[in-house]
């Protein structure tokens, strides 16, 4: 079993002690495990961290597209539900590097891809996922890619 997924399930179990204290806390912990367990049953594996990470950082974009189509909507009561939720969840996913960290790697990427065009964007798409699953959200890293060949 993954540290993450142990983690996750150590952390219920203190959410579950502490009774009242934070519902919600429990309530997403228990969907983040949902989710890990549908995948696990879906594919018939046991995940590792990374396939973990990427389980829960679908969730944390899920919850973040949400929170906009809920304000554009004027739904404050489901904004503040996915906050809330979002915040719960960022908790398991590791320190996000900032944009000038990515800028950097996305520089290294491009120097050592030979990249020159946005036609390459896609080749270095490729190269940088690899590298910054988990630790950086790629439609940021798309867009720092983008004003570097405009």
């Amino acid at each position: 079993m993954s540290e993450l997924k142990q983690q996750l399930i150590k952390d219920m179990k203190s959410a579950m002690k502490d009774k009242d204290k934070d519902k919600d806390r429990l309530k997403t912990i228990r969907m983040i495990l949902g989710a890990i367990n549908q995948k696990e049953v879906d594919n018939r594996i046991e995940l590792v961290d990374e396939q973990v990470l990427i389980v829960i950082q679908k969730m944390t974009k899920q919850r973040k597209d949400s929170i906009l189509q809920f304000k554009k909507a004027d739904r404050t009561d489901l904004v503040e539900i996915e906050e809330s939720e979002l915040v719960v969840i960022n908790n398991y996913m590791p320190a996000q590097l900032s944009e000038n960290d990515i800028a950097i790697v996305v520089d290294k990427a491009i120097a050592n891809s030979g990249a020159s065009s946005m036609q390459d964007m896609g080749k270095l798409m490729g190269l940088l996922k690899a590298q910054l699953t988990g630790k950086a959200d790629m439609g940021v890293v798309s867009s720092i890619i983008r004003s570097k060949f405009s």
